[in-house]
């Protein structure tokens, strides 16, 4: 009947309104990177509070990245790999097979801005990392623990990825609901059987994108 050709009209246009809407992430130094974000499909297609906060952390120059080697696990929309290619570095944003369509728009959309490099690339936590040797100088991960099931696998990655003089900056946000806390404790647990973490106190983020809730730790292959 009519209503049922209406509400499929509807649900279509809603998902279309909803299939990219785009993000916006000023920058001190020229024009704002324009991110597409999806909807549909899990975790990985919105710009987290996260990847902000460390996106920005990068442009305090506290970190130099030019001409350095970096490497972004669990990339998403790609926003914070895509700041450090516009701060020079020459980056490899990564994730699954199904968010390489979304990274590769981002970085098509955002290119003219790049002044080192960056490709987007497979890389399935836990398995074969050969092809991202030697390792990278950075490895850049924002929000990338909330799931049990892939504390190991990651663990793995960022062992198979680091040499002595790898800097991994991981940035997330404090969750306090259900398993999460829980999921955290051990993920630094198990990150401190191989590696120094050092928190980056909050006054030395980006004046405006930063949070009480929001870290950043400084993380080292124990030597």
């Amino acid at each position: 009947g009519k209503e049922g050709g209406e509400g499929r009209r509807r649900r279509r246009l809603s998902a279309a309104a909803m299939a990219g809407f785009v993000r916006e992430l000023e920058r001190r130094g020229g024009p704002a990177l324009r991110l597409e974000q999806r909807a549909a499909g899990g975790v990985g297609c919105v710009v987290w509070d996260a990847a902000l906060v460390l996106a920005k952390f990068l442009e305090t120059g506290a970190c130099p990245l030019a001409r350095r080697e970096v490497l972004e696990l669990g990339a998403g929309t790609g926003a914070v790999g895509i700041m450090a290619a516009t701060l020079g570095a020459n980056v490899t944003v990564t994730d699954l097979e199904e968010l390489q369509e979304l990274l590769t728009v981002n970085i098509e959309n955002n290119k003219h801005l790049v002044t080192g490099s960056v490709r987007a690339k497979v890389l399935k936590w836990g398995e074969d990392v050969t092809e991202f040797q030697p390792p990278p100088d950075y490895i850049l991960m924002a929000d990338c623990i909330y799931y049990e099931e892939s504390l190991e696998p990651l663990l793995k990655t960022l062992k198979d990825l680091t040499g002595p003089d790898t800097c991994i900056l991981c940035c997330y946000e404090q969750r306090t609901m259900g398993k999460n806390p829980e999921i955290e404790r051990k993920y630094f647990e198990l990150l401190q059987m191989d590696f120094e973490l050092e928190e980056i106190p909050l006054d030395k983020h980006d004046e405006e994108y930063r949070s009480e809730d929001i870290h950043i730790m400084n993380i080292h292959r124990k030597q």
